[in-house]
C-alpha cells in the first residue's frame, strides 16, 4: 500500500503513459518515507505484477555497502538483450552506499545507456553520490507526509485509541514506512505505551521490559522506536518550553537520546551482554 506522494505517482504514470522514461530516476528522499514502495509500483506497470521474478528486472540492495562486483553483475545483465519484454530495469536501493569504486564503474553505464533499459536509484543522502551520477539522472524528490494526511490514515485503523494515535503520528514524522511498521506491530504499540508511563514503572518492571527486549531477537528495532520516541518528546519539550509538570527537562531528555545511540552503538558492534545493556538503560531512563 502506498500512503501519500499523489504528485510523484501523477508524474511517472505520465511519463510511462507517453513512453518517455528517461535512463536514470534518482529517487531521493528520508528513510521511510515511501520511495522504494513507489519504484516498485513504477517497475509493476513496465513489467507487470510479478516483476521481482522477471528475467528483465534486478533488485541491487545494500545494507553496509554496494561493492563493485554487484555493478559488475548489472553492467553484465544490462549489456544482453531484454528475455521476456522490451525493457530492462534495476533498482538501486540505498545508491548512496555504492564505493567510489562502484559508483565510476555504474557511471560508464549511464553515460552510455541501452535504449529501453531503466535504472532507478533510491538514496536518503544524494550528496554522497557523485555529480557526475547526479547529473545523469532525473531527480523526484519525495517528503514526509502531512500530519493531517497521517492522522486522517490513521482513523480508519482499528484497535487504537486517540493518544496512541497521536504518538505514532509524531513518532513516525510523516514517514510511512514506519508508521505502516508500528500499525502492523502490536508488541511495538505496547513498547511505546510501556515508554510513556516508564517514569512511573518501579524498577523491577523496568528490568522485565529490559528482559523481554534483549530477548526478542529485535532488539535494535525497539531500541530505534524508543529513539524516535524520546526525539519526538525532545522536540516537543522544545517547542513547548515547559518548565513545569513534565517528567523530563531538556538535559535529561537529551541524555538519555545520547543513551540509546550508544546502546545502538554497542550492540551492532560489540558482544555486549544485551539484558544487561538494556537494564543499565532502564536505570537511566
Amino acid at each position: 500500500m502506498i500512503l501519500g506522494h499523489k504528485t510523484q505517482i501523477q508524474y511517472l504514470k505520465k511519463i510511462f503513459e507517453e513512453r518517455k522514461i528517461p535512463h536514470a530516476l534518482l529517487f531521493s528522499g528520508p528513510e521511510k518515507v515511501g520511495k522504494k514502495q513507489v519504484a516498485f509500483e513504477f517497475c509493476s506497470w513496465i513489467l507487470g505484477k510479478n516483476f521481482k521474478s522477471h528475467p528483465d528486472f534486478l533488485l541491487i540492495e545494500g545494507e553496509n555497502v554496494i561493492q563493485i562486483e554487484q555493478i559488475r553483475e548489472l553492467i553484465f545483465k544490462f549489456s544482453l538483450k531484454p528475455i521476456r519484454s522490451n525493457w530492462q530495469i534495476a533498482i538501486l536501493d540505498n545508491a548512496h552506499l555504492m564505493t567510489k569504486e562502484a559508483q565510476q564503474s555504474f557511471l560508464k553505464t549511464l553515460e552510455e545507456p541501452k535504449t529501453n533499459s531503466v535504472f532507478i536509484l533510491i538514496t536518503d543522502y544524494p550528496s554522497l553520490l557523485l555529480p557526475t551520477i547526479l547529473s545523469r539522472c532525473q531527480r523526484i524528490n519525495f517528503y514526509p507526509l502531512s500530519k493531517k494526511e497521517v492522522l486522517n490514515f490513521l482513523k480508519t485503523v482499528k484497535d487504537l485509541n486517540e493518544d496512541e494515535k497521536e504518538i505514532i503520528s509524531e513518532i513516525s514524522a510523516g514517514r510511512p514506512g514506519i508508521l505502516f511498521d508500528l500499525i502492523s506491530n502490536p508488541e511495538k504499540i505496547q513498547i511505546l505505551r510501556e515508554l510513556k508511563n516508564l517514569i512511573e514503572l518501579p524498577l523491577y518492571k523496568r528490568f522485565q521490559i529490559a528482559k523481554k527486549i534483549s530477548e526478542s531477537k529485535r532488539e535494535k528495532e525497539f531500541l530505534k522506536e524508543w529513539l524516535n520516541y524520546f526525539r519526538y518528546l525532545f522536540l516537543e519539550k522544545v517547542k513547548s518550553k515547559e518548565t513545569e509538570n513534565s517528567p523530563y527537562s531538556l538535559s535529561k531528555l537529551k541524555n538519555i537520546l545520547e543513551m540509546i545511540q550508544n546502546t545502538i552503538f554497542l550492540l551492532s558492534t560489540t558482544n555486549v551482554n544485551k539484558r544487561l545493556a538494556f537494564e543499565i538503560l532502564m536505570l537511566n531512563l
